[in-house]
């Protein structure tokens, strides 16, 4: 049964106005005026405020994980940051990815989120939201020029690295599952290697 949105008794026909997009200026000053407080997580994506999964009790311990073996094979000027803006000012989106690994110190972030220049890879943990972290492959994090993204799918049981970003998502998609081992890459060059065991709850 469908149903159809009808203009007040005796009034004008309805047009509903279209949907206003936010950019990434205005969204930051919202936030900054506590304008979703009390909300649920919001992130800014093309745009658009889209809602965040709540995290159920598997996917905080993948997340944990991602960021403790991110953490153990870093080398010295990067870090990682968890849950956290990042500014892609291209697309006006401020997504808040799992986990990032950022250049430099957490400091250097003082007065404004990283962006595109200063990430060396995205990971999202994903179990119900899977369909919407494989379109960010496609829709934000590879145009935007995110060098690597994972996706640690806890449906699958296995680990989606996205590579070669270009402006329809990424030139390359490799798959690794339980008894093999994920190369960490920066600036193109491996820096160690987890174990997708490591990384599945």
């Amino acid at each position: 049964m469908s149903t159809t949105l009808m203009p007040p008794p005796g009034g004008p026909p309805w047009n509903p106005s279209p949907l206003y997009r936010l950019t990434v200026d205005e969204y930051e000053a919202m936030v900054a005026a506590g304008a979703f407080r009390g909300w649920r997580r919001l992130n800014l994506i093309n745009g658009f405020l889209v809602e965040r999964m709540t995290q159920n009790p598997p996917h905080v311990i993948a997340t944990d994980q991602c960021h403790d073996q991110l953490a153990r094979v870093l080398p010295p000027g990067w870090h990682v940051r968890s849950a956290h803006p990042v500014v892609l000012p291209g697309q006006a989106s401020v997504p808040e990815p799992d986990q990032c690994v950022v250049r430099g110190t957490k400091r250097d972030y003082l007065k404004g989120h990283p962006g595109p220049a200063d990430i060396a890879l995205v990971a999202e943990v994903a179990d119900s939201s899977l369909t919407d972290d494989r379109a960010y492959a496609v829709n934000v994090y590879g145009p935007a020029g995110i060098p690597v993204y994972w996706i640690v799918n806890l449906i699958d049981r296995q680990v989606e690295v996205y590579t070669q970003p270009q402006a329809d998502g990424y030139g390359s998609r490799a798959v690794f599952g339980p008894g093999q081992t994920v190369p960490v890459e920066i600036d193109g060059q491996e820096v160690g290697a987890i174990a997708v065991d490591d990384l599945l709850p």
